[in-house]
């Protein structure tokens, strides 16, 4: 059988499938979880290429990773990865032989690349963090609008692809150049709605950071997590990794499209907040990653033996900084203690940290985590506020039993 006709179409099924639950016909008898907020009820469904995930939306697809996943591994598994779009209008079908990456605007050459002529240039790989800016936005208190997401809207996956730099070099960036404007085959399903598209500073495009993504995890990349091709943005929240990506224009020019312009933007203060319940003067686009940790071996609820050495172990990661400690407290912050990190993976990827703990008195024990770079940053014991629910990185507080 012809390789190339076997795969288009086990795309055109695969896809199909993918838009018969998109539009909401998604099989019988799934399980449950109860997130810990009010209103935390969510179905787990699976999805095309997905295990059972955390259902937020059918329409456009939010899936969320089962926290329980991030004590498995610092990679996140494909099938496990979670899902975010803004828009219902997914592309449903992708002849990758006839795909092209566009490239144009203030350039010198105008490109149309094939997926094989992108994969003739040199291949890097990085292992990145990709985190949604709303993760842990059901936690806001006051709540606040948008989808409520627990911890989960987050992964950790090996991306390989080329440079963004090197195919904008390719093309011969044109002098006046302000900025990358990026967008994927995803459309809204009505033509009002503004079409997703971001936009990177030109010195950031260029500066060797970003890859054009077609593999992660050493498979091509998932449907559902932008094929054939995603922008990798290491260090900086999901909203700027586009799916499916196929177009790329240089610009004179801010672009002041919705996603950019009013979309994913937090208030211009130190912390990017405001107080509870008050709405910013001022606002500028979100960026890079706030500092986090989280304890993953344990969970709310836990019960543990009083006099014998229980194992903490956890996450950290920064916006590529690079970590220089995670310190845990086992008594609700009044004092801690320095954990050990484990593999480094690179600036980008999830940092394991590990603590051994044996605890004495039995009852009620509060489990806290916060982590430290080597620009000085750190986590507020206190989450901060902002009216959009984004980057929240307060400590962590996980309760459990002492028996």
């Amino acid at each position: 059988m012809n390789p190339s006709y076997s795969r288009r179409n086990f795309i055109r099924r695969s896809t199909l499938a993918t838009a018969a639950i998109v539009a909401g016909r998604a099989g019988a008898g799934e399980a449950s979880v109860e997130l810990p907020f009010v209103n935390g009820h969510r179905r787990m469904v699976a999805f095309p290429g997905k295990r059972p995930l955390i259902l937020l939306t059918h329409r456009p697809p939010q899936l969320e990773t089962p926290f329980a996943v991030f004590n498995d591994g610092l990679i996140t598994p494909n099938d496990a990865f979670f899902v975010r779009y803004h828009l219902s209008g997914l592309p449903v079908e992708i002849d990758p032989a006839a795909f092209r990456l566009e490239v144009k605007g203030l350039v010198n050459t105008p490109l149309s690349l094939s997926l094989e002529d992108l994969k003739k240039m040199e291949a890097v790989e990085v292992t990145a963090v990709n985190q949604c800016s709303g993760n842990s936005r059901g936690f806001f208190n006051p709540r606040v609008n948008g989808g409520q997401l627990a911890n989960g809207a987050m992964g950790n996956a090996k991306w390989r692809g080329v440079r963004l730099k090197d195919v904008l070099t390719r093309a011969g960036v044109a002098a006046g150049a302000r900025q990358v404007v990026c967008d994927g085959l995803d459309k809204g399903a009505v033509p009002t709605t503004p079409d997703f598209i971001k936009a990177l500073e030109i010195d950031h495009a260029l500066d060797g950071e970003a890859i054009i993504a077609w593999e992660m995890n050493g498979e091509e990349l998932p449907w559902l997590n932008g094929y054939p091709l995603r922008l990798v943005v290491p260090g900086y929240y999901g909203t700027y990794w586009i799916k499916h990506l196929n177009s790329l224009e240089v610009t004179g020019e801010n672009f002041g499209g919705f996603w950019m312009a009013a979309g994913y933007r937090i208030p211009d203060t130190p912390g990017g907040c405001v107080e509870p319940g008050t709405v910013p003067g001022r606002t500028l686009p979100i960026t890079k990653f706030k500092i986090r940790s989280f304890l993953t071996s344990l969970t709310d609820g836990a019960q543990v033996k009083a006099g014998r050495e229980t194992l903490l172990r956890g996450i950290a990661f920064d916006s590529g900084a690079g970590l220089t400690e995670v310190q845990v407290s086992p008594d609700g912050g009044s004092t801690w203690r320095p954990a050990t990190l484990g593999k480094d993976l690179g600036r980008y990827s999830f940092r394991e940290w590990t603590l051994p703990w044996t605890p004495t008195n039995t009852g009620p024990a509060e489990i806290r985590c916060r982590a430290f770079n080597r620009i000085g940053e750190t986590q507020p014991l206190v989450s901060l506020w902002n009216p959009a629910g984004y980057m929240r990185n307060g400590v962590e507080t996980t309760k459990i039993i002492i028996t």
